[in-house]
């Protein structure tokens, strides 16, 4: 994989420091030439005690309006950049700092003039998910300290390049997982690992959000005002389609990861911080389907996961069609110990403990402030303080990638054909994946899908060697932990 090239202006500056370094050596002073060929440092602006972080909102379509105004409403910190591909999404940001601060923000449409300003202290980004990683990396190689929604990566790799870059350049990184910073979230947790619910044997991440069908479009020339190019970076070159541009691209494999890595990542970072995991699990099972409509969209709206930790197990399910919840929950998480189980719904101000008769025992109630927590991170220089730091970003955001690289090697296995049926995998608690697989059927039934002629899609049971966040020897499955990239966009095999 080729490194990368971010600038033309950083390649002219590369190339210049290589020739210096290169006739230093000829003259034999090596320790000259080791200094000649490092990058020069970035130029920072020197941030006071009384100064305002000021940051730079990249992407400020839905979710990037909450970035802009969470940093406004920070009485240490300022938005002085707006940035966004599609010029005709800016207006809303500007006005709102300019009503807020009474100036005018900078407007930029490429991000990368965004990192070369020395004027910008830190970054938020609001991307499609294929831009996060490589935007992050970018960033702090230019010296920003970076904000980065959820999933933190397109693929497992990337996401351990931006957790190394942050370690590399010494920059302040968190990650969009704003459960992180909830009292309750936190408080809950903390019940849990203190063997209030005994020990803990399974984890269930649900995310049953209803998403109707995108329909068909046609290929059609780009709006005015959109770099798609440049809104396309790591991604191969497609026609513009607005079904793989504003919001839709979720459900594209090129720039999304389904809503496993979309709403999901929520809870799949609840399940793991719960189960005190801090490495990937040793095996990964998936199964799914696309249900209910045909359209253009990619990804499953239907989807298990299974991941074994050898000691306790994750079940991760999404449910794209009318469903039910489970104990009560259809966004949140449920997690199960010997003595009972936790429940957390899509509230991250509320949680509760309840015995295995299901009387509640505990309740936890608090919120907090993730924007405000990066900042106060950003002052500190203490990555420690950060309540997501990329690190826990990237390994939760992996599992959503791992579950959805079994699902990409399945095939497709009918309905009706029960000496297939999940549980002769071998992942998991037998009787768990039985439960889940019964509901899962239950489930399309109810919404009229005929299982009788229908097939799902049957994943491939992968095995991890959990130290190299790899496959082994399977060429197949390594090969989607990263990606083809589309020069110049392409994430380092080294940060």
């Amino acid at each position: 994989m080729a490194a990368k090239t971010s600038t033309r202006r950083q390649f002219l500056e590369d190339s210049l420091l290589a020739s210096a370094a290169a006739a230093l050596a000829a003259a034999g002073l090596p320790e000259a030439a080791a200094r000649a060929a490092a990058p020069p440092p970035p130029k920072r602006r020197t941030i006071g005690p009384n100064d305002k972080i000021q940051m730079a909102c990249i992407g400020v379509k839905g979710r990037g309006m909450s970035h802009v105004n969470g940093y406004l409403d920070l009485p240490d910190a300022t938005v002085v950049a707006i940035c966004d591909v599609d010029l005709n999404q800016t207006g809303r940001a500007v006005s709102a700092v300019e009503g807020k601060t009474g100036k005018k923000p900078k407007v930029y449409q490429d991000l990368r003039a965004v990192f070369d300003d020395p004027e910008v202290d830190a970054v938020s980004l609001a991307l499609p998910v294929h831009w996060h990683a490589l935007a992050s990396i970018w960033a702090m190689q230019a010296g920003k300290d970076v904000y980065v929604e959820k999933p933190v990566s397109h693929n497992v790799s990337e996401g351990r390049k931006a957790a190394e870059a942050a370690r590399k350049y010494g920059r302040i990184c968190q990650a969009g997982t704003q459960s992180r910073s909830s009292k309750a979230v936190q408080d809950a947790i903390a019940y849990i690992h203190g063997g209030k619910i005994g020990k803990v044997t399974l984890a269930r991440g649900l995310c049953y959000k209803p998403r109707g069908s995108i329909g068909v479009f046609p290929d059609e020339p780009r709006p005015m005002g959109v770099n798609y190019d440049l809104w396309l970076g790591p991604a191969p070159q497609r026609p513009f389609n607005k079904n793989r541009f504003h919001y839709n691209w979720h459900w594209m494999w090129d720039y999304g990861t389904g809503d496993v890595g979309n709403q999901g990542i929520h809870q799949m970072d609840i399940a793991r911080w719960a189960l005190n995991k801090h490495t990937l699990p040793e095996r990964v099972l998936s199964m799914g389907g696309r249900f209910g409509y045909a359209d253009q969209g990619e990804t499953p709206n239907t989807l298990l996961s299974f991941y074994d930790y050898g000691d306790a197990q994750l079940l991760f399910e999404v449910r794209g069609l009318k469903t039910d919840g489970l104990k009560g929950v259809k966004i949140g998480d449920v997690v199960y110990g010997t003595d009972g189980y936790v429940a957390f719904g899509d509230n991250y101000s509320a949680a509760g403990a309840f015995d295995n008769d299901g009387k509640k025992v505990a309740t936890f109630s608090g919120g907090g402030n993730h924007f405000g927590n990066f900042i106060q991170a950003v002052r500190s220089r203490k990555p420690t303080d950060l309540n997501a730091p990329v690190e826990e970003g990237h390994l939760s955001s992996a599992l959503c990638h791992l579950g959805n690289v079994s699902y990409r090697l399945g095939q497709p296995v009918p309905f009706a054909d029960k000496a297939k049926h999940v549980s002769s995998s071998g992942v998991g608690n037998l009787q768990t994946v039985t439960e889940a697989y019964a509901r899962f059927e239950s489930h399309l039934a109810e919404n009229g899908v005929a299982l009788g002629g229908a097939t799902y899609r049957l994943g491939r049971a992968l095995r991890l060697d959990v130290k190299s966040e790899t496959f082994g020897r399977d060429k197949e499955a390594n090969a989607l932990l990263s990606r083809a990239y589309r020069h110049p966009f392409v994430v380092p095999d080294r940060v």
